[in-house]
């Protein structure tokens, strides 16, 4: 006897969270092509261009560019298990989930030494800290994420830029949230290791890591007294694969890489400046709008404030998981609540990569708005999207995706 099981026919969601966001059709349409076999002629070429344009995304020339077969904790993982060795001392700056997570994985690195620099949920970093807990120190490296998703958090490089060159260490950022949304040049911003992932600003499926590696990173690893603890995300076997020699490693995520070749492509056609525009105007409507309803941004400082993920403050006597259930349940909108520290104290609301339209932030505020009405809170009726209109209005566009298409 066997079961029924039926079609799968998942629900049609407007996704708003820190990740994943909806994607376009071009990419869908990439999703669906048909597989070939990860050492066809045709595949490995096609590998190159994936590399093109990850280096034009994250404005590098680096050897080391392509999409690691993991999703953003992946890149995490490469990037500190690369450079650690015994005896090696790294500085993390922890003021979220996710750099605290950085934190965690090279505490797993056999001998290595982490100096944690920490802030609380909503505020950066202070590089005055890092340069301090560095002193008399010989620091490997010092990470940071650009963007922190659990509080909507976004940290200013150059400062710890500044910082690592006075300490002779590397730099490592996590772009998970940022690379696609938020203005980025490794190369100007003399970035050593930068990783993202696909789902988030750049809207391919979950489940690849881009990362870039510079050659002075190249030279750090090649002078490694002790193997990489991870053989999976050893840099040097993988890019003999990534490399010129395309020889076997792994068998890659065929059909995510050809998805994150249409989601690149649909990155460069739009222009990485107009859609930085493109994300920051839209946000900027967005918290207009839920300003005229009233409510708190989590983050108090603007300049702190990440583009591509807003934090609210959940109001006395609201329940969390009652609203983000009626929106899910009554308008197929998915936004996240907060974990960790503050699990249960606030709202993300995520707008990236193709989520990230003028068509959603006024959906979204009407929806809100019902939703909180009927939870009991009393707003402004038509605030928030009468708010987000005349935000739109003094910037002078709508900020919708860019070069539509049919």
């Amino acid at each position: 006897m066997t079961e029924n099981f039926g079609e799968l026919l998942p629900p049609a969601r407007l996704m708003l969270t820190p990740g994943p966001s909806n994607m376009d059709p071009r990419v869908y349409r990439a999703l669906a092509t048909p597989l070939v076999g990860h050492m066809d002629p045709w595949f490995t070429e096609m590998m190159g261009d994936v590399q093109v344009m990850l280096r034009r995304v994250f404005q590098t020339q680096n050897r080391i560019t392509y999409p690691i077969s993991a999703s953003g904790s992946g890149g995490i993982e490469a990037s500190v298990m690369n450079v650690l060795e015994p005896g090696d001392e790294c500085i993390i700056c922890s003021n979220g989930w996710f750099s605290e997570r950085m934190a965690v994985i090279a505490d797993r690195a056999p001998g290595a030494k982490v100096i944690r620099v920490e802030a609380p949920y909503g505020r950066t970093v202070d590089p005055e800290d890092v340069r301090r807990a560095g002193q008399g120190k010989k620091i490997k490296f010092v990470g940071l994420a650009h963007g922190e998703t659990s509080s909507g958090v976004v940290q200013n490089l150059d400062h710890y830029r500044k910082v690592a060159d006075e300490l002779g260490a590397l730099l490592v950022v996590d772009a998970v949230a940022t690379l696609g949304g938020v203005p980025l040049n490794v190369e100007k911003q003399k970035i050593d290791i930068c990783f993202s992932g696909s789902q988030k600003a750049l809207s391919a499926p979950p489940g690849m890591a881009p990362i870039t590696v510079n050659a002075r990173v190249e030279e750090v690893i090649k002078a490694r007294k002790t193997p990489v603890a991870s053989w999976y995300f050893d840099f040097m076997p993988i890019m003999n694969m990534w490399g010129s020699e395309r020889t076997y490693h792994h068998t890659p995520p065929i059909s995510l890489i050809f998805a994150m070749r249409e989601a690149l492509r649909l990155a460069l056609e739009e222009g990485l400046e107009a859609r930085w525009d493109r994300h920051r105007t839209n946000q900027q409507a967005l918290v207009a709008g839920l300003e005229g309803m009233g409510l708190e941004l989590f983050v108090t400082d603007p300049a702190g404030r990440l583009v591509t993920v807003t934090s609210v403050t959940i109001p006395a006597g609201i329940d969390d998981r009652k609203v983000r259930q009626q929106l899910l349940d009554e308008f197929n909108i998915e936004i996240a609540g907060g974990f960790g520290a503050v699990k249960g104290k606030i709202w993300r609301v995520g707008l990236m990569g193709y989520s990230n339209q003028n068509t959603n932030v006024l959906l979204f505020l009407g929806a809100f708005e019902k939703v909180l009405l009927d939870q009991g809170l009393r707003v402004p009726a038509g605030g928030g999207v009468a708010a987000a209109v005349e935000s739109y209005r003094h910037a002078g566009q709508t900020a919708t995706m860019a070069g539509a298409r049919k």
